[in-house]
């Protein structure tokens, strides 16, 4: 209340004239706000035949997340990647994505909704995943929207939208940090063995059975980092591996992307 009638006396009286100075103000004190942490916010998923778009929003509140005009700007933002010719599977960070052409209008809005809402608003990230040919993509959100997967299988004909769906499931629940071992980066996979041998040799075990424990611990290691080595979570017996290799099927794992607010 009282910002509107500071606003009104500095402008004669003049409402629209008040507005837009009130938006000057909302959008100075938001600005004001941009380095406040964000630990909550939304991620938003737009499905489509040709392409599916998966985006991350950041709040400073759980308040602000749940607000409908929040989770609107978000479903738009997912929609307008999805039709957009964004590189095909490339993590595009929010800066760069409303630097994109086409995206201007949904970069205005983002402004005014920090200045209308009182809270930092950041987008995070997006990606792109075009609808592949003998293939099929797969969705999922978790917790409300606070995990996002995106899941695309190959082969099978585009006919496994069902495993598509329940992997992409896993993924949310599990986190793994590649398809395969080969997808760990070398340094991650170098600094664990590091660590393991360390692990043996502080438990004074001789150097030979120190590298089958450290062989053994690596095993452990890709089992619960990378997709098809872990157990699937709806059949603890069956490995992602055994899964998707039923027999006659062509059916294999090309990529995924997980999204998380606040990891």
């Amino acid at each position: 209340m009282m910002d509107c009638k500071k606003a009104l006396l500095e402008t004669g009286g003049d409402e629209e004239q008040a507005i837009d100075l009130l938006r000057q103000w909302g959008a100075a004190k938001a600005a004001k706000r941009a380095e406040r942490e964000m630990a909550e916010g939304v991620v938003a998923i737009a499905t489509g035949e040709f392409a599916t778009g998966m985006v991350a929003v950041s709040s400073e509140t759980d308040f602000v997340a749940r607000n409908q005009d929040f989770l609107d700007f978000a479903s738009r933002l997912a929609a307008s990647v999805r039709e957009s010719d964004l590189p095909d599977g490339e993590v595009l960070a929010g800066a760069a994505l409303l630097q994109t052409d086409g995206f201007e209008a949904l970069a205005g809005e983002l402004v005014t909704l920090r200045a209308t809402i009182g809270e930092n608003l950041e987008v995070r990230k997006a990606v792109r995943f075009a609808a592949p040919e003998g293939g099929a993509l797969g969705s999922y959100l978790h917790f409300g929207g606070r995990i996002g997967v995106l899941m695309e299988l190959s082969g099978g004909e585009g006919e496994e939208s069902e495993l598509a769906k329940d992997l992409a499931m896993h993924v949310a629940a599990t986190s793994p940090m590649g398809v395969s071992p080969d997808d760990i980066p070398a340094e991650d996979r170098e600094r664990e063995r590091a660590f393991l041998v360390e692990q043996a040799k502080a438990e004074g075990k001789p150097d030979h059975i120190a590298e089958k424990i450290v062989e053994g611990r690596m095993r452990k290691y890709f089992e619960e980092n990378t997709l098809l080595k872990q157990a699937f979570v709806k059949d603890p017996d069956t490995t992602i591996e055994d899964l998707v290799a039923s027999p006659g099927s062509d059916v294999s794992v090309r990529r995924f992307v997980r999204f998380a607010i606040g990891g």
